[in-house]
């Protein structure tokens, strides 16, 4: 691997202009291209591409095209779970779907994250962190997940909200940032 691969698997900072980074986004772009395109083609020609974009895809899983992905291999999708259109999933950390997970249209969840100093972001620097969304969480549309959060089991985020922090289990959050509003299951969220 290389150094800058190294570096952004790990968490610290690093610059993508490296050449191996380059050749993962050409193989991701193709099968993006691929996949996207193959709206009418069988189920089972659809899951095979995406078995070969993704790090790992369980059984029943869909995934309304267009969906975009920086590289698809940092990727794991929990079976029965439903991306609908739009989805952009920027794993330069790892991005983990738990099953059962519903998400909206046009959901980005992101693990970049860049310097706030001016100087270090216009060299290019920048880090991810890992997203994880637990089993038959729903994500409304609209949702943005940012770099390093987890959202727990059974929680809902309403459309439009702003994932800032992580989100414990069985919760309704809303708004940006997403802020917990009740538990799913009736009991005040300031005694969980």
């Amino acid at each position: 691997m290389g150094v800058n691969k190294d570096r952004m698997l790990a968490g610290d900072w690093y610059v993508p202009d490296d050449p191996e980074l380059a050749a993962d986004s050409v193989r991701r772009a193709e099968l993006c291209a691929a996949y996207n395109a193959a709206s009418a083609a069988g189920p089972a020609e659809r899951h095979a591409l995406l078995a070969r974009l993704l790090g790992s895809v369980g059984e029943g899983v869909r995934i309304r095209a267009p969906f975009h992905c920086d590289f698809g291999y940092h990727i794991s999708v929990g079976a029965g779970t439903f991306v609908n259109f739009g989805a952009v999933f920027l794993d330069a950390a790892p991005i983990t779907l738990g099953a059962d997970v519903q998400i909206g249209p046009n959901v980005q969840l992101l693990t970049p994250t860049h310097p706030l100093d001016p100087e270090r972001r216009r060299a290019g620097w920048e880090r991810a962190l890992p997203v994880t969304v637990g089993d038959n969480v729903w994500l409304g549309g609209g949702v943005i997940v940012c770099p390093g959060v987890t959202i727990g089991a059974e929680t809902v985020v309403g459309a439009g909200s702003v994932v800032t922090c992580d989100l414990p289990p069985g919760v309704l959050a809303v708004g940006n940032p997403a802020r917990v509003v009740r538990t799913l299951d009736g009991r005040d969220p300031a005694a969980r």
